[in-house]
C-alpha cells in the first residue's frame, strides 16, 4: 500500500513573520531600567504564545541589534515578559533611548 502524507492546513500555508505581533510593548519599571543600565538587558511584554526564538528574531529585526540571550517569564498579571540580553557590540541604553524609555 502507498502511504499518503496528509498535512494540516497550518503546515501547508507559510505565514510571514511579523515582529510587531510578537513584541507588544517595552516595560519601563524600576527593575527594567536598572537592567538596562547595569546588565545590558531590555524587557518587553510579548505575545502569550511567543517562544524565545520568536522574541530573539523579532528584536534583531526591529532594532538591528545582536541578541545574546532571551529569558521568558509568565507574570502573575497574565503577561508574558521577555528579558533580552544584548551582545557586547549593542547597547541596551541606545535602544531604550530610541524607544523613549530613558
Amino acid at each position: 500500500m502507498a502511504e499518503e502524507t496528509t498535512k494540516t492546513p497550518v503546515q501547508n500555508e507559510k505565514t510571514a513573520f511579523d515582529p510587531y505581533q510578537i513584541i507588544k510593548f517595552p516595560l519601563s519599571t524600576e527593575k527594567a531600567i536598572r537592567q538596562i543600565e547595569f546588565d545590558n538587558k531590555l524587557t518587553f511584554v510579548v505575545h502569550p504564545r511567543a517562544t524565545k526564538r520568536d522574541v530573539k528574531q523579532a528584536v534583531e529585526e526591529l532594532f538591528k541589534v545582536k541578541v545574546a540571550n532571551v529569558n521568558i517569564q509568565n507574570a502573575i498579571q497574565g503577561q508574558k515578559r521577555a528579558y533580552v540580553k544584548l551582545a557586547g557590540g549593542s547597547l541596551a541604553s541606545d535602544v531604550s533611548a530610541d524607544l523613549g524609555l530613558i
